[in-house]
């Protein structure tokens, strides 16, 4: 009495089991195309929200190169280890921008005397924890959107299932 013999349905349940599946691939696409706007959105608005300029964060340190820039201005300044202040250019036109602006010397940039006594840009370790922030902030979106994704095709899927073995 415990156990229900399939006389002829195994048609019907093939059937019963193609639909089943056809549901669940429509409801993963539908899930799928929403998720992707709604992560999108929330990216966005995470990178309008805090205030990350993206140009700013991946840029490297604008110098003055003799051989193509124009120096504007020369500013005197006391290095570490130099006896006299050095002569620097601090405002320069670059030739190859197309916008014509004067780019000018950062103050957060370190000049050192090299072993040959001429004097270099110490670009030093530039680790920059915004840009790894933003890396992690958007794995945590993608990660969390698949997650979601996972979740809400299984619990659709499951309830299909229960569904059809309650007829």
């Amino acid at each position: 009495m415990g156990a229900y013999p399939l006389v002829g349905g195994g048609a019907a349940v093939a059937r019963d089991e193609a639909a089943r599946n056809a549901l669940v691939r429509r409801f993963s696409l539908r899930v799928t195309l929403v998720l992707i706007v709604l992560c999108n959105a929330v990216f966005l608005a995470g990178v309008w929200g805090s205030g990350v300029n993206l140009d700013e964060l991946v840029k490297t340190p604008d110098l003055f190169n003799p051989a193509s820039d124009i120096c504007l201005r020369l500013t005197w300044q006391r290095l570490a280890g130099a006896p006299d202040p050095v002569r620097l250019c601090s405002e320069w036109i670059n030739l190859s921008d197309p916008s014509g602006k004067p780019h000018l010397l950062d103050s957060n940039t370190t000049v050192k005397q090299g072993p040959d006594g001429r004097y270099y840009v110490d670009r030093g370790v530039q680790a920059d924890y915004r840009l790894m922030a933003f890396v992690g902030f958007v794995a945590a979106v993608l990660v969390s959107g698949l997650l979601i994704r996972r979740y809400l095709v299984a619990r659709y899927r499951l309830r299909l299932e229960r569904a059809a073995f309650r007829q």
